[in-house]
């Protein structure tokens, strides 16, 4: 009975080697080569595929209003200009306190018969409105602290806005450029078999292979791209490093902002937070060149006190003022510098006027062509080239065209979908920058 099985046994297992063979022999007409990429997928792809899917599940989604929130808390710009607001309310309790009063002792003669004592207490009164122009300067001054933090959070969410957009973009580029690995890979794949087959010169086989490399050396750095820009988006509420990972979902991305009302937008870049900063800034001159002049007025300083007479036997009481003569002194040298800081600082405020305007004109032209950019490659462009795509890689399956006709269509549609992400991100940028230049409508929050 052995001797039976045995070579029935060695027969089957002589047939399974040369069966596995037959299959897989290139350019056999036993499987479709579409079939045979669906059955036997690259083992390079499929690790790729396998980190990708991992890293996805280590990922927790991240929301702009979460990373705005998460840098408003923790943002330690933001919590400097806040500490300074509280810092400049206390130079207004400073400024309106009065002069302390002084006391004084004299004695003339040291013997005791013939010894004078005289105890006096002097308070100088100010004149000319010290007091109420340090106020006012010191009320400007916490008026600009204010204005400043707002400033820097409508900073901070433009810039978290952008950043987030970015990150969102690099993301999506990443899935880009894993799908054009994925098709160079298939079309590698393809390209060896008909070589194999005798149906195609090896140099289409060559372009392929640099076809692949060229997308594998894509995604690496679409891979670097994407971790900048996360440790950017992440720098904003303190985080050097991504201990925290986060993904972002790409549908906010591809909804394009509104291009604003441009009578209202000149409105609000009008009385913008930069523009409203030279103003206070103004006023704090003003205010400041009040104090210097009235410093030109001399202050008053009452005196009474009590004189004790050893050699009379009694007392009487000391009552005088005095007040410095302005001669030599009479502050005109500060006064000129604060009245020539607030000729400055009304130039840098029509400086300022203007060059906010030309910023937000550019932006505002930015943000437009980006959008209709936008439009035309989702409607027209990325449909046209995604049909010469495929056609190209049906008609190259089918022998109709050369791999170089699927090289050119397959890097004009990659290229399109990648000049949108492109557009995606100026619209977004354009947008932060225009919410940064002419700062929240107040009028709405009124």
């Amino acid at each position: 009975m052995l001797r039976f099985y045995f070579p029935v046994g060695l027969a089957m297992l002589l047939a399974g080697p040369a069966h596995a063979q037959s299959i897989g022999v290139p350019g056999s007409r036993t499987l479709d080569s579409r079939a045979l990429d669906s059955r036997v997928p690259d083992s390079r792809t499929h690790d790729l595929a396998a980190q990708s899917s991992a890293a996805e599940q280590a990922l927790r989604p991240l929301s702009l209003p979460d990373a705005i929130r998460l840098a408003f808390e923790r943002n330690k710009t933001l919590s400097a200009a806040r500490l300074e607001i509280d810092a400049v309310a206390a130079t207004i309790m400073q400024a309106g306190a009065r002069p302390n009063p002084e006391l004084s002792a004299l004695m003339e003669d040291t013997r005791k018969s013939t010894r004078t004592t005289t105890y006096q207490l002097n308070q100088p009164i100010e004149l000319g409105g010290k007091r109420s122009a340090r106020i006012e300067a010191a009320q400007r001054a916490h008026d600009i602290a204010v204005l400043d933090f707002l400033n820097q959070r409508a900073e901070l969410r433009a810039g978290i806005s952008a950043a987030y957009f970015d990150t969102l973009i690099a993301q999506e580029k990443l899935r880009l450029t894993q799908d054009l690995l994925k098709l160079s890979e298939r079309s590698s794949n393809i390209t060896a078999r008909r070589v194999s087959a005798g149906k195609i010169s090896p140099v289409e086989e060559s372009k392929a292979r640099v076809a692949d490399a060229n997308a594998r050396l894509a995604l690496h750095q679409a891979r670097s791209d994407l971790t900048l820009a996360q440790r950017k988006l992440a720098a904003y509420w303190g985080e050097s490093h991504l201990d925290a990972r986060f993904t972002l979902t790409a549908d906010a991305a591809q909804t394009v902002p509104d291009l604003p009302e441009l009578a209202g937008f000149t409105r609000r870049v009008s009385d913008g937070p930069a523009v409203r900063l030279a103003r206070l800034e103004v006023e704090r001159r003003r205010a400041l060149a009040r104090i210097e002049s009235s410093k030109r007025v001399p202050d008053l300083t009452l005196s009474l006190g009590n004189k004790r007479d050893e050699e009379a036997g009694r007392n009487m009481w000391v009552v005088g003022f005095s007040i410095p003569i302005p001669v030599f002194d009479s502050n005109q040298g500060n006064e000129l510098e604060a009245l020539r800081r607030l000729d400055k600082a009304r130039d840098e405020q029509a400086a300022t006027e203007l060059r906010i305007q030309g910023e937000a004109a550019q932006s505002y032209e930015r943000m437009r062509n980006a959008a209709q950019e936008v439009d035309a490659l989702r409607q027209d462009i990325i449909p046209a080239a995604e049909s010469a795509f495929n056609a190209a890689s049906k008609g190259f399956e089918l022998g109709k065209f050369s791999f170089l006709d699927v090289l050119d269509a397959q890097r004009s549609y990659f290229q399109a979908k990648s000049q949108y992400w492109q557009a995606l991100s100026n619209v977004h940028q354009a947008a932060a920058e225009l919410d940064r230049l002419a700062g929240p409508d107040r009028t709405e929050n009124e």
